[in-house]
């Protein structure tokens, strides 16, 4: 069972944080997950299922405009380590792990490479790398039009979120079986976060297509990239980029997944992260 913490930042602004505390006693881990996109920043039953028997301290939150954390307007992906790091303070947390999906990925190297003393490892599965020439970034995405629409600004992924029809194509059929099995809870989310409305989602495509805010070179931690290799939404061309540019990275390559169906890593990444606290 979760606690939800609204914590009001330096700026005024409120994170809205979810933390199953500490309650059998100082654990061996503290977890903060990082959310994809678009997600309420809820802590999903999977999470909860594989923390629970590791005796892990899980928080997720909220990132801007999402599940009732307040908007941020011109967020890059670095401001994701300050806000981080003011509730890790406000709530007590000295050092932990970060672990994120998809679009929670880069965010979690965020914090890996800004707040060096406090994170003793990162997870990121299915993660998008920062945009670059140095590789196709599009290329095997079957839905590309928002981060396309994004590169052109924000009044332009604001008609592309107007216009925007969900392709279910951009799932493989073992994806489809995650969603209606054991991580239908993260479809249930989605859903609800795309009700509130689409501004969370613009934030974080104009973040993913920007400069960062920090260089994937700062990341000293140590660091796991768990990759499908029929992803349809990141193309394991990005897990590879970040592979080369992590200089502590180390990826698992899962042939057979796509983009929600390697989330079953999440319990083994875990323990990863237990062998490195």
């Amino acid at each position: 069972m979760a606690t939800t913490h609204d914590v009001r930042l330096a700026d005024g602004r409120t994170v809205r944080v979810h933390d199953t505390g500490d309650a059998g006693g100082a654990g061996p881990l503290t977890l903060i997950w990082h959310q994809g996109s678009p997600q309420t920043g809820a802590l999903l039953e999977p999470l909860l299922s594989a923390a629970a028997p590791r005796r892990i301290r899980l928080l997720s939150y909220g990132r801007p405009s999402y599940g009732g954390s307040s908007p941020n307007p011109g967020r890059n992906v670095a401001s994701a380590a300050a806000d981080v790091e003011q509730f890790a303070n406000a709530l007590g947390i000295d050092r932990f792990a970060v672990m994120g999906a998809s679009g929670g990925g880069p965010h979690a190297l965020a914090c890996a490479a800004l707040m060096p003393d406090r994170v003793i490892g990162a997870v990121c599965l299915a993660a998008i790398a920062p945009l670059t020439d140095s590789f196709d970034w599009y290329a095997g995405m079957a839905s590309d039009g928002g981060l396309r629409s994004a590169v052109a600004g924000r009044e332009a992924r604001k008609q592309h979120a107007a216009a925007f029809e969900f392709d279910p194509g951009i799932f493989t059929a073992a994806d489809w079986a995650a969603l209606d099995g054991a991580w239908a809870s993260l479809g249930a989310d989605s859903v609800l976060a795309g009700q509130a409305g689409p501004e969370g989602l613009i934030d974080d495509d104009l973040a993913y297509v920007a400069p960062w805010g920090f260089d994937l070179a700062q990341v000293q931690a140590p660091v796991l990239l768990v990759q499908g290799g029929e992803d349809r939404v990141v193309p394991q061309a990005h897990a590879e980029f970040l592979l080369r540019e992590c200089p502590a990275a180390e990826l698992w390559l899962r042939p057979r997944d796509g983009h929600v169906s390697v989330l079953a890593a999440v319990p083994v990444a875990m323990d990863w992260l237990l062998a490195r606290g």
